[in-house]
């Protein structure tokens, strides 16, 4: 074990919040009229959400594609409505969250575009007001996790070095990227997991 980090860097669909796709797609296929499958691909199957979320589009871009996909003109309200229906706050991880704040920085990076970020205050209440301003959009940087340019740009937006930050996520690959990067990586799995990991690098 190396000394404790100066930053602990969460996911925050997966891990500070669950996430349930199945909420957001009914909205909008109640929205649009058109069945959940459609939606469904409209945002995943046509890659639209991945080119959003690595900051290949701007938002009002996204926005007016996913319309044009679903039929109908998608307004920003009822997209944040959308994901405010798809977001449960994870209240265990955010306790432990707020214990780690009481030793090191803490942040956020969310492979999401910037409304997400923009809009946290509504979408998830107590991670804006655990993490203030440090919740970070992976489209601000332009790459997704785990490409090694979202953690990098991140952390050095944040003024920490990759090697003195630990990520946490609850996908293989993304904690992969992080360590690729050059970060401390662990996957998440359950608040009692991450609780047994943070005592080890001496957080809590």
């Amino acid at each position: 074990m190396t000394a404790s980090p100066a930053l602990v860097l969460f996911d925050m669909e997966g891990v500070l919040s669950h996430y349930d796709r199945s909420a957001r797609v009914d909205h909008l296929s109640a929205v649009s009229g058109q069945a959940p499958d459609a939606v469904r691909h409209a945002i995943w199957g046509s890659g639209l959400e991945a080119r959003a979320d690595a900051g290949q589009i701007s938002d009002d871009e996204y926005l007016g594609a996913l319309g044009d996909l679903l039929g109908c003109r998608i307004h920003r309200d009822d997209w944040l409505a959308a994901r405010h229906a798809s977001i449960t706050p994870y209240t265990e991880v955010l306790a432990l969250a707020a214990k780690v704040a009481e030793r090191c920085r803490i942040a956020v990076l969310t492979n999401n575009c910037r409304l997400v970020t923009d809009y946290i205050g509504y979408l998830n209440p107590p991670v804006a007001k655990l993490f203030g301003p440090h919740v970070y959009a992976s489209a601000s940087f332009g790459a997704a996790k785990p490409a090694p340019q979202a953690y990098l740009r991140c952390v050095e937006q944040l003024g920490v070095g990759a090697d003195k930050t630990l990520f946490i996520d609850d996908t293989d690959s993304n904690v992969a990227g992080a360590i690729n990067a050059g970060l401390h990586g662990y996957k998440f799995v359950s608040a009692e997991g991450l609780a047994e990991e943070l005592v080890r690098w001496q957080l809590l």
